[in-house]
């Protein structure tokens, strides 16, 4: 399994389109970031202190969430490649456990998802240093890089899925290109949450990632909050954490972070279920 794991890190890491096609969506994120999206979200906020200081660690937090999927989108593509050109068939062939063969494959992916995301989140943490605002603790910190395992074993479960009925390198650039232009507007990133319908809100909100969105805006978020609304009503700052996604809402109810915890795990042991089963009856 750990062979199989390092292979697959190696091709992945060698391939430099494959690791830029797996952070297309934080580029995205970045341009839309840098022409509109946030001088959108300062004019819609009053004249505070540390603005961008706010905006940019809610920008971050976003884009954490979204490289958890894109990074192990990308990662899962060396699976379907191996698919299409039979490799696949000569690794059952030898004396390689499908067990094993198919946790390599886990393996690997949830790695590069850790390793891209955590990297993303170093030269982010960076940046706002650069520009004036602050880094996080180091217990924050720490909470940071769990949240992102915890977001990227609930991605690389759900895309492990979507994977076991891809059976082309045609049909898997498509479902990407669609899951990477999608996975904005479900994390609430390409436009804040409050801004949308209500209906679409829920659907946001349902999206197991988005939960992940939450809980780290909800860590890198912290001081930037107390710097930005301090001496102001409380009910600004509240308004301000609904309609940016920094807590979850259905209704009047707030969903607790221990809740979306337990729904990242949940997701993440219901898909890698849902994906053994399907690669077993494909097998028979």
């Amino acid at each position: 399994m750990i062979s199989i794991a390092q292979r697959n890190l190696k091709i992945f890491f060698r391939d430099r389109a494959a690791v830029m096609f797996s952070l297309l969506a934080v580029f995205i994120i970045l341009g839309l970031y840098v022409v509109f999206l946030g001088d959108m979200i300062a004019s819609g906020l009053p004249d505070i202190e540390g603005v961008s200081f706010l905006i940019d660690s809610w920008v971050l937090a976003g884009i954490l969430a979204v490289t958890s999927v894109t990074s192990t989108m990308g990662a899962f593509g060396i699976m379907v490649e191996d698919r299409s050109r039979k490799i696949l068939k000569d690794f059952t062939a030898s004396p390689i456990r499908r067990s094993r063969l198919t946790g390599g494959y886990i393996l690997s992916a949830c790695s590069i998802g850790v390793i891209m995301s955590a990297v993303t989140f170093m030269l982010g943490e960076l940046y706002i240093l650069l520009v004036g605002g602050e880094l996080l603790p180091a217990l924050g910190m720490l909470e940071v890089l769990g949240l992102i395992v915890l977001s990227v074993l609930a991605s690389s479960s759900i895309i492990f899925f979507i994977t076991t009925f891809v059976r082309s390198q045609n049909a898997f650039s498509a479902a990407s290109t669609v899951i990477g232009t999608l996975i904005g507007f479900l994390t609430g990133v390409y436009v804040p949450v409050g801004s949308l319908p209500e209906a679409v809100q829920w659907v946001i909100k349902l999206f197991p990632v988005s939960h992940a969105g939450v809980l780290i805006r909800s860590v890198m978020l912290e001081r930037p909050l107390e710097i930005s609304f301090a001496g102001t009503p409380g009910t600004m700052e509240a308004e301000f954490m609904r309609s940016m996604g920094v807590v979850c809402q259905f209704g009047s109810y707030t969903v607790e972070n221990w809740l979306s915890i337990v729904i990242l795990l949940g997701t993440t042991v219901l898909f890698y279920g849902l994906s053994l089963l399907n690669l077993s009856r494909k097998n028979k």
